[in-house]
């Protein structure tokens, strides 16, 4: 499938559901998503970015309408078009931020156009059908960015200063989390203990300490698969497993597939191609 939209109840997402696409899912109404595990609220109209095999489950009283766009990357690559929509680190692969975006009315609305427009070029199949499908996810994508750009925008406005002891973990973590995947490390780094650690990231990021440590691998090792021509062996290696296989249940155990499985349903990048 390189690129479908289609029509769900929430209440169909009351178990955890994954794909190899990337996928846009729209919806308005109140109630709780979780993304691999994580509760995140929502109230009105909400525009929810997740990449491949990201694992979604909905909880809610009421069971609105939920229309979700997804696309194979080889159809529309994330990683090329990443510096003209700003979407990669800010919609997908950003294990910091809330994957979900509150929308406007205006935008909720403009986006479920662009929406019926793409099915429509679909249905009539002419030459330039895949070219503008591709603009319109373009301007999802921008839409999107910018909306959640200017809520990021307005958090620090209002002067909400992240924790000191979190914003310090974050950048430890992203300097070593391919050596150090213990929480000790981290907290011995910050001179403080695992449970003052633990309380001030989890408040910043509504993840623990250990989820990101997680998350922050799995991430490494899904952007090696998909970018790099590199085998399983070189990426286990370079993200700290002595042992490939322990790497491969390691990844498996998160994502739902092994990194073999992984590699083939999601494809390698075309910008891995372009690298070569």
């Amino acid at each position: 499938m390189e690129i479908k939209i289609q029509p769900f109840l929430i209440s169909d997402f009351s178990s955890e559901f994954a794909t190899e696409n990337y996928s846009v899912a729209l919806w308005k109404g109140v109630g709780v998503f979780a993304v691999d595990n994580i509760n995140y609220s929502y109230d009105g109209y909400t525009i929810l970015f997740l990449s491949p095999y990201q694992k979604l489950k909905m909880i809610s009283e009421t069971d609105e309408n939920v229309e979700i766009l997804f696309f194979h990357g080889d159809f529309y690559c994330i990683e090329y078009h990443k510096e003209e929509v700003a979407c990669n680190g800010l919609l997908f692969n950003n294990i910091y931020l809330n994957p979900g975006v509150a929308l406007t009315r205006e935008n909720y609305e403009y986006i479920q156009e662009l929406f019926n427009h793409i099915k429509k070029e679909k249905s009539e199949k002419h030459p330039f059908s895949e070219s503008i499908i591709k603009t319109y996810i373009q301007l999802i994508l921008a839409i999107g960015s910018k909306q959640k750009s200017s809520i990021e925008n307005d958090t620090v406005s209002q002067e909400k200063l992240p924790n000191k002891n979190a914003a310090e973990f974050q950048k430890l973590l992203e300097t070593h989390f391919k050596s150090e995947k213990e929480l000790s490390f981290y907290s011995d780094k910050l001179n403080i203990t695992n449970n003052t650690l633990s309380k001030a990231v989890k408040k910043e990021f509504a993840k623990t300490p250990s989820q990101l440590i997680n998350e922050r691998i799995i991430l490494e090792a899904k952007k090696l698969l998909h970018l790099t021509y590199r085998s399983v062996k070189e990426i286990a290696s370079e993200l700290g497993f002595s042992d490939e296989f322990y790497f491969s249940r390691y990844f498996k155990k998160s994502v739902g597939c092994s990194p073999k499985n992984y590699r083939e349903k999601v494809g390698i990048s075309v910008v891995a191609k372009m690298s070569m």
